[in-house]
């Protein structure tokens, strides 16, 4: 069974409530069930987690260390200073795709800096629900579970 393994920051257990000018009105149960549709096509199996603590993410990218084939991170506003997260994803051997449903880059200046970026296979930004369905068949294709 080839799993990966999507992790969410903070505050996106509010999806479909909070800024949904921003964010879209999805929850992120709708966002989990997509990716885990979309990676039933591959043959691949979704197991998600959702953490507003940074030690949680990067506890949960430990144990992925030789269990998981990859990781999908949208690791919210974690991504712009949390560099536990960085150097754990860094530790991890299969590919790591960044999913953000906004664009960072045409925001505020703050979120234009990643610590996920450099240590991510690839993001996908600002295209909103359908960056994790992306971000699925990425996976796929680097696992070579294409259809």
């Amino acid at each position: 069974m080839t799993v990966v393994l999507l992790l969410s920051g903070p505050n996106l257990n509010l999806l479909g409530q909070r800024q949904p000018e921003i964010y879209g009105r999805q929850t992120l149960e709708d966002h989990v069930a997509a990716a885990s549709e979309a990676a039933g096509g591959f043959g691949l199996t979704i197991e998600h987690l959702q953490s507003n603590y940074e030690g949680e993410l990067v506890e949960a990218v430990h144990g992925a260390r030789g269990r998981c084939d990859a990781i999908i991170i949208n690791a919210g506003a974690l991504t712009h200073y949390a560099w536990s997260l960085h150097d754990a994803l860094a530790a991890f051997d299969g590919p790591v795709i960044e999913v953000h449903l906004s664009n960072p880059n045409a925001r505020e200046p703050w979120r234009h800096t990643s610590v996920i970026s450099p240590v991510a296979t690839g993001s996908i930004v600002g295209l909103g629900g359908l960056g994790y369905r992306l971000a699925v068949e990425a996976v796929a294709a680097l696992l070579g579970s294409g259809r």
